[in-house]
């Protein structure tokens, strides 16, 4: 038997080169989405031959500027992350953009913040039905819940809630506020705030979507 040399990003399964050709040949612009324990990150890049250039990025530690009081990666935070991102890719022109995953699974928190980009007026090419029910969009499933364990047992209320209260939020008006913080951002400009935070993103040249063109 021969061997037969893979890439180490292959084996790591870290890019696939079949979508990656695929975005290089297309010169579309597109959007990458990672959410981690604690919060999601959300970019919109220009796809070159040696590398990547962001051209806007939204993080959910942003949201807190715009007075959000909630989780930072539950399905809403997911969600205003997107809206964030579109208002700024609005603001630089941009007008239309794909989605790029590459390995990653499509989740409902990745079709969350979709659903937030195209609310903000970006023209990306997904099905309505891949994004979750705007009364998870906006909390409500969270409000919901809060009210049913309030009722049962106090204690565990303010110990599964106590970040959020200590934020200033009641819980059962997550969907109020939800609203509230869409509202904020679409009718506010966020080209100064964006150029200040762009300075810390990687320049052109680094593949902060984690992909490499093959050598």
């Amino acid at each position: 038997m021969s061997y037969v040399r893979t890439l180490r990003r292959i084996r790591l399964r870290k890019t696939n080169y079949r979508k990656r050709q695929a975005l290089l040949i297309s010169r579309q612009d597109f959007v990458t989405i990672k959410i981690t324990n604690q919060n999601v990150i959300a970019q919109l890049l220009k796809p070159e031959i040696r590398g990547d250039v962001v051209k806007a990025s939204a993080h959910s530690r942003e949201l807190r500027l715009h007075g959000w009081k909630g989780s930072l990666n539950s399905l809403p935070a997911c969600f205003l992350v997107g809206i964030l991102l579109g208002k700024k890719a609005q603001e630089k022109g941009i007008g239309r953009a794909i989605l790029y995953i590459g390995n990653k699974p499509f989740t409902s928190r990745t079709a969350a913040c979709m659903k937030g980009i195209v609310e903000a007026g970006i023209n990306i090419p997904i099905s309505a039905e891949s994004f979750p029910p705007q009364h998870r969009l906006n909390g409500g499933h969270i409000a919901d819940y809060a009210t049913k364990i309030k009722k049962e047992d106090i204690d565990k209320y303010n110990k599964l809630f106590s970040s959020i209260i200590r934020e200033g939020l009641i819980p059962e008006n997550y969907q109020s506020h939800v609203k509230e913080i869409t509202a904020r951002i679409l009718n506010e400009s966020l080209l100064v705030q964006s150029n200040k935070q762009d300075r810390n993103v990687p320049r052109p040249g680094v593949l902060t979507s984690g992909d490499k063109s093959p050598k």
